[in-house]
């Protein structure tokens, strides 16, 4: 599979087999990812790989975490409405036999920053971005399913005490093969989305 096949056949998959990833597999995604543009060679991301052994921990987490931000609105107070579809990310972070959480190192979660700082965590995010593209791409190319998770900020603060962790998380990608195969999702018309200059 090229990759304008890879883009064209991938997709949010929520539904997963109980099947395991090969190791060989899960060590290429990673390095697929680590191949990534990266600003200034930075290289900012940690992945942490979360498998059966620790996955009803994960999970234990993250519903705890959802729980404390339903009771007190603190994280996300004007997403309250989406708590439910957070709940469901769960139950499907539980089917999946593997989950990636990408951290950014190189920020400790700081709220404020210069200008300076602003742009180049903007710099740093952009890159972990393409890592996480380059993963989900590499695991559809070998038929493995992927779902890109940012419902974890819900639980933010929790997920990262579980995960012993001072450093930004930025998403977490659940990784698993298909038991689904969804239709393509609506897109925006080339037109809508460009302006030629």
């Amino acid at each position: 599979m090229n990759v304008e096949e890879a883009i064209g056949s991938r997709r949010s998959i929520r539904k997963f087999k109980r099947d395991e990833i090969p190791a060989d597999a899960i060590e290429k995604i990673i390095e697929a990812g680590i191949d990534a543009p990266s600003p200034k060679n930075r290289q900012p991301w940690k992945f942490i790989l979360i498998t059966e052994k620790s996955k009803k921990e994960m999970i234990n987490a993250l519903r705890e975490g959802i729980d404390a931000e339903e009771k007190q609105h603190r994280l996300l107070p004007g997403s309250a409405m989406h708590l439910c579809s957070a709940r469901r990310t769960v139950d499907i972070m539980e089917e999946a036999p593997l989950t990636i959480f990408i951290e950014n190192f190189q920020n400790r979660n700081q709220l404020s920053f210069t200008l300076e700082e602003k742009l180049f965590e903007t710099a740093n995010v952009q890159c972990i971005g393409a890592s996480i593209e380059n993963m989900i791409l590499t695991a559809e190319s070998m038929g493995i399913g992927s779902l890109w998770i940012c419902d974890i900020y819900f639980a933010y603060d929790r997920i990262c005490s579980w995960l012993k962790t001072d450093n930004e998380i930025i998403a977490a990608v659940s990784f698993g093969f298909p038991d689904e195969r969804p239709p393509k999702r609506p897109r925006k018309r080339i037109e809508a989305c460009t302006e030629w200059r």
